[in-house]
């Protein structure tokens, strides 16, 4: 039997704005399917453009470089229904705002999990190896050859892996860092089952300072709001081992940018190995000098098979909301 109907159904097609360049194949399929309005040039919407585009459409597409802001939304005109956002993170929406409003929000969760675990275990096994400045040696033409005591590093087996939030992501970085013998414990706002923790071989510490003493390598998988906004200050890097690296592939605005150059600066925090920033795509300048700093362009999540999968997830929940079901990826309130 088919689902009962969500919502009435649309008796026309979706009107749809895209605010950045997604997949070839994904515009061609929104074009077939949808009123669709694409961004070309990829240059991303002024505040101005996306209030246009919110009191004309049925659908907007946005992504993490959109801010769905509370002014945004009271400018949407009546027809908006749905942000179908490309991407698993909705941080940058105003769920209360939208809700208030009958706007339904959906996104494209677990596409990126992989993509992102990977890009993290690149900088888990580069920092404490400094491979960033063995990198920038060679290229400067500095290198002299083979020595004893060069560039040396920490090996992985036996440290501490400390993982901030063990959701999809931070249980697939659990996964991959037992391979390389690192010891995994981990803080989340809700402990995980025991047979989930015996299968990552991870060790729940009930506080986050308790994490923060204890690991060696640390490294951020949680969403930002709130509650977590520079979770990581001065008082959490005063209470982490000397020479631990930090690394964040989450969300900028988890660090307190000032209170992380100055551990690296001071020698508190060995290396850090950072794919996001407080204010992208602007990069402190003082990160740069700091040598054991590698500095990704937030590229967690860019491969061509997860963004092709992403963009087919917003397709699916556009179609469902348009047929008057519910879309499979609707973001729910929180209600914990």
């Amino acid at each position: 039997m088919p689902a009962e109907p969500h919502h009435k159904p649309l008796e026309r097609l979706p009107r749809v704005v895209v605010t950045r360049h997604l997949m070839p194949q994904v515009e061609e399929r929104m074009e077939q399917l949808f009123e669709t309005q694409l961004n070309s040039d990829d240059t991303p919407f002024p505040a101005q453009r996306l209030a246009e585009a919110v009191r004309d459409c049925d659908v907007l597409v946005p992504t993490v470089t959109d801010r769905i802001d509370t002014a945004l939304i009271e400018q949407a005109g009546p027809d908006l229904r749905l942000i179908a956002s490309f991407g698993a993170g909705v941080d940058h929406i105003d769920m209360a705002a939208a809700q208030a409003r009958g706007i339904m929000v959906t996104n494209t969760p677990g596409v990126f999990t992989d993509d992102t675990a990977d890009i993290a275990m690149e900088l888990i096994i580069g920092i404490p190896r400094r491979v960033r400045e063995g990198v920038s040696m060679v290229r400067r033409g500095e290198w002299t050859g083979w020595a004893p005591t060069a560039l040396l590093g920490g090996k992985l087996a036996g440290k501490v892996l400390g993982i901030v939030g063990m959701g999809r992501i931070g249980q697939a970085v659990a996964h991959r860092a037992r391979a390389f013998g690192l010891e995994i414990a981990y803080h989340n706002r809700k402990r995980l089952p025991e047979a989930v923790e015996r299968m990552f071989a991870a060790r729940h510490v009930a506080t986050l300072d308790g994490l923060l003493a204890e690991a060696d390598i640390l490294t951020l998988h949680c969403p930002a709001n709130e509650q977590s906004r520079h979770m990581l200050d001065a008082r959490a890097f005063g209470l982490m081992k000397n020479g631990a690296c930090l690394i964040n592939t989450a969300r900028g605005e988890l660090v307190d940018q000032e209170a992380m150059i100055a551990a690296l600066q001071s020698g508190k925090l060995a290396g850090a190995g950072l794919d996001v920033y407080p204010s992208e795509p602007d990069v402190d300048p003082r990160l740069l000098d700091i040598p054991n700093v590698m500095t990704l362009p937030h590229i967690g999540s860019a491969t061509r098979e997860g963004r092709e999968e992403s963009g087919h997830r917003v397709i699916a929940n556009i179609r469902a909301w348009a047929d008057g079901h519910r879309p499979p990826d609707q973001v729910l309130p929180d209600r914990s």
